[in-house]
C-alpha cells in the first residue's frame, strides 16, 4: 500500500493499514519543515530529481500489537511533489493501492494520473473536497483502467496474501473527509448521542441511551450496537478506547453481554431506512416574507382593515352598493373626491376619516419601499444575526469541514450563526447562498461570540483548523453559559481526552464531545483501499464502528450460514439484505429497487453468495472478514 499526503489524514490512513490491516505501507510525505504545501499550478515538472529530497527506511521493532505499531520495513519516502518520480520509486507500479490524500485537490488529480499510466490495474483512492469534479475523475480514471485492461482481466491471487477480487476491487474510488465526518459532528451538536450515516441512499442513526437506573440494562432499540465503558457516567471518567480493558466501550456485544451490562450505557440502532438524495439548495431572490419586517406587515393589515371598515360605514351611511362605497372610499383616501359640502353629517365624518387614514398610509408604504430596497441591496451580503435569534448553533471556521456542516444543518432546518475570521473563506459564500448569519471576526477577540449570541444558544461547533482556538472559544462559551452543548475538532488525541476529562469535571450537567476529522475519515479511507465499499463509521467514544456493504460471496463467514450464525461478537453483524443486486461489488445500494432492501432480517435467514448485506463491524473485524485471506502455501 502507498500512501501520499501532506496533513494528518496520511498518518492516521497509514497507521490504519498498518495496526488494523497488517499491510505493507509507504508513506509519502513533505520534508520536514514543509508539511504546509502550496498548490502545483505552474511548476515545472521538468527536475524531478530535485523534488526527490531523500529517501528514508524506517524498521521499527517495537512491539505491543497495538494498533500504532509498526511493521518491519515500513518505508517513509520524502518529497516535496508526488510527481512520477516519485510514485515510481514508492512503487506504485508494483503496489495494491495508492491513496492520494493531499489537502490540495490539483495535486491529487496530478498525482492519479500519473499513476494510472504507471499501473492501469492500481486500486486508486482520491481525497477531493469537489463532489462533482469527483464524480468526473473516478469515471475518467475507471474509463482509462478499463481501456488498458485493468479492469477487465481482475486480479488473481498471486500469493501475495490479497483479494483476488473483482474488476471493481481495482477501480476508483473518490471519498471527502468532510463529508465522511460531518454527519457525526452535526448529530452530536443537535442532539447530543446521535451518530448518524447518511450514503449510498442509506439512512442509518443510533443513539446513546444512559441505563434508567442502578441495576436495570439500557433499551435495545432494534439492536445494541455498542455499549459504553463503565466510567461513562464518571464525570471525571475518560473517553474508553482501544487499550481501556473490559472497562472500555464494548462493540458489537452478544445477548448475553447485553443482559450482564447493568448499570452502563449502550449505543442502540434507532432507524435504518432509505434517504434519498438530498435537497439541492434554494436560489433565487430572497422571499416575499422577508422583504417586509413584522412590524410593517402589521401596520399593513390595519390599514387595510380601516380601509374595509369604513367601506363598510359608508355603505351602511349612504345605502350605496358595497363596490360603489368602496371605489369612494379610496378616492376620499388618496384625496382626489370631491368634498361633502351638501352630504349628511355621517358622509362628511366618514370622508375625514378617510383623509386621515390616507396620511396614515403615506409613511407606511415609504418604509415598506424602503425596506424593499435594503433587503434587495443587501441579498449578496452577510446576514448578521436578528435580535430575538434563540435556540440556534454558533458554527466557528468555515473551511472545508465547517462549509459541509454549515450545508448539512441547513439540509435539516437547523438555525445557525457562523464566526469566521477570513471574509475570504470559501465557506462564506455558501453562507451568503443560504442566507445564513456570519459574524466576521477573530473568535479570540471580546465581543465576537456575544455577536453571534452565544448566551441564547443552544450548541457550539468549534471546528477551526487550531487546536487552541477552538478549546479558547470553548472555555469563554462555558463562562458565558454553563449548560451550553460544544463539540471540539482537536488533533491530538492526548490532547483531547485531557481537555474532554477537564471539561467534564468543571461541567458535569453540560455535555462535551471532542472530535477528530482524520480519526473519523481514516476507517473508511483505509476501507476503500483494501477495494471495500465502507458506507460510513460513527465514534463510540474514542473508538469507532463501520458500517459496509459486502457481496456474501467468497466469504465463508457469511455464506451458507444464518445471520444468527454469521454475527460475530465484537467483530461483525448482519443489519440489512439487498437481495436486488448479484455479485456485482461496485453498485451502490440506491440502483436496487426499495423493496429490495430487508432490514428486519430473521435470524434463521441463509445467507446466499448473491446476496448484498450492510453490516456493522469494528475495524479489526472488518479486516479479518475483507482484508487479506490466507496466504496460499506451495
Amino acid at each position: 500500500m502507498v500512501v501520499c499526503g501532506d496533513d494528518g489524514l496520511a498518518h492516521r490512513l497509514a497507521a490504519e493499514l498498518r495496526g488494523v490491516y497488517r499491510e505493507q505501507v509507504t508513506l509519502v510525505v513533505p520534508p520536514a519543515g514543509r508539511s504546509v504545501r502550496q498548490p502545483m499550478v505552474g511548476r515545472a515538472r521538468a527536475v524531478s530529481a530535485a523534488l526527490l529530497d531523500r529517501v528514508v527506511t524506517a524498521v521499527n521493532n517495537r512491539g505491543g500489537g497495538s494498533d500504532d505499531t509498526l511493521a518491519p520495513g515500513e518505508r517513509v519516502l520524502e518529497a516535496a511533489e508526488p510527481t512520477e518520480a516519485v510514485l515510481a520509486e514508492a512503487g506504485v507500479e508494483r503496489a495494491a493501492a495508492l491513496a492520494l490524500v493531499y489537502d490540495d485537490d490539483e495535486t491529487n488529480i496530478r498525482a492519479a494520473l500519473n499513476a494510472r499510466r504507471l499501473n492501469p490495474r492500481l486500486r486508486l483512492v482520491l481525497r477531493l473536497y469537489n463532489r462533482r469534479l469527483g464524480r468526473h475523475i473516478e469515471e475518467l480514471l475507471n474509463q482509462a483502467a478499463e481501456l488498458a485492461g485493468g479492469t477487465a482481466a481482475g486480479r488473481a491471487d498471486d500469493g501475495d496474501g490479497r483479494d483476488g477480487g473483482s474488476g471493481a476491487d481495482i477501480g476508483t474510488t473518490v471519498l471527502s473527509d468532510a463529508d465522511t465526518a460531518a454527519p457525526a459532528l452535526v448529530a452530536t451538536a443537535l442532539v447530543g448521542t446521535s451518530k448518524v450515516v447518511d450514503a449510498e441512499g442509506l439512512l442509518l442513526r443510533a443513539v446513546e441511551r444512559r441505563p434508567p437506573g442502578p441495576g436495570e440494562v439500557a433499551d435495545p432499540g432494534l439492536c445494541t450496537l455498542a455499549l459504553l465503558s463503565a466510567t461513562s457516567n464518571d464525570p471525571a471518567g475518560d473517553e474508553g478506547a482501544e487499550d481501556s480493558g473490559e472497562q472500555g466501550p464494548q462493540l458489537l456485544p452478544d445477548a448475553a453481554a447485553v443482559a450482564a451490562a447493568t448499570g452502563r450505557g449502550a449505543v442502540v440502532l434507532e432507524q435504518l431506512s432509505y434517504s434519498g438524495p438530498p435537497l439541492p439548495a434554494g436560489r433565487g431572490g430572497p422571499p416575499l416574507t422577508s422583504l417586509f419586517s413584522r412590524r410593517l406587515r402589521w401596520s399593513l393589515a390595519g390599514l387595510v382593515a380601516a380601509v374595509l371598515a369604513l367601506a363598510v360605514a359608508l355603505t351602511v351611511v349612504t345605502r350605496d352598493n358595497p363596490l360603489h362605497a368602496t371605489y369612494v372610499t379610496l378616492l376620499d383616501l388618496f384625496a382626489i373626491n370631491e368634498p361633502a359640502h351638501n352630504k349628511s353629517t355621517g358622509r362628511q365624518v366618514l370622508q375625514l376619516l378617510s383623509m386621515v387614514v390616507g396620511l396614515l398610509l403615506l409613511p407606511v408604504l415609504l418604509a415598506a419601499v424602503l425596506e424593499a430596497l435594503g433587503m434587495f441591496r443587501t441579498a449578496s451580503a452577510l446576514r448578521k444575526p436578528p435580535r430575538g435569534l434563540s435556540g440556534h448553533v454558533v458554527l466557528l471556521g468555515l473551511g472545508k469541514i465547517g462549509t459541509r456542516v454549515l450545508t448539512r444543518l441547513r439540509e435539516l432546518h437547523i438555525p445557525v450563526v457562523c464566526v469566521e475570521a477570513d471574509p475570504e473563506a470559501r465557506g462564506v459564500a455558501v453562507a451568503r447562498r443560504l442566507r445564513v448569519p456570519v459574524v466576521v471576526g477573530d473568535v479570540t477577540q471580546e465581543g465576537v461570540l456575544e455577536s453571534a449570541k452565544i448566551h441564547r444558544a443552544d450548541a457550539l461547533l468549534a471546528l477551526t483548523s487550531v487546536d487552541t482556538t477552538n478549546l479558547e472559544a470553548v472555555l469563554y462559551a462555558r463562562s458565558v453559559r454553563q449548560d451550553l452543548r460544544a463539540v471540539l475538532r482537536l488533533y491530538d488525541d492526548d490532547f483531547a481526552k485531557a481537555v474532554y476529562r477537564t471539561l467534564r469535571t468543571a461541567h458535569p450537567g453540560a455535555l462535551t464531545r471532542s472530535r477528530s476529522v482524520s480519526h473519523l475519515a481514516a476507517p473508511a479511507f483505509a476501507g476503500a483501499m483494501m477495494g471495500r465499499q465502507i458506507l460510513g463509521a460513527i465514534p463510540v467514544e474514542r473508538r469507532v464502528l463501520l458500517f459496509a456493504a459486502v457481496v456474501v460471496g467468497g466469504h465463508p463467514q457469511l455464506e451458507g450460514r444464518t445471520v444468527g450464525e454469521a454475527f460475530r461478537a465484537g467483530a461483525w453483524r448482519v443489519l440489512a439484505l439487498d437481495t436486488a443486486v448479484r455479485g456485482d461489488v461496485g453498485a451502490g445500494l440506491v440502483e436496487a429497487p426499495g423493496g429490495g432492501l430487508v432490514w428486519d432480517l430473521p435470524d434463521t435467514y441463509v445467507l446466499r453468495a448473491g446476496d448484498r448485506v450492510v453490516l456493522a463491524a469494528t475495524r479489526r473485524g472488518l479486516a479479518e472478514l475483507l482484508g487479506r485471506r490466507a496466504r496460499s502455501v506451495t
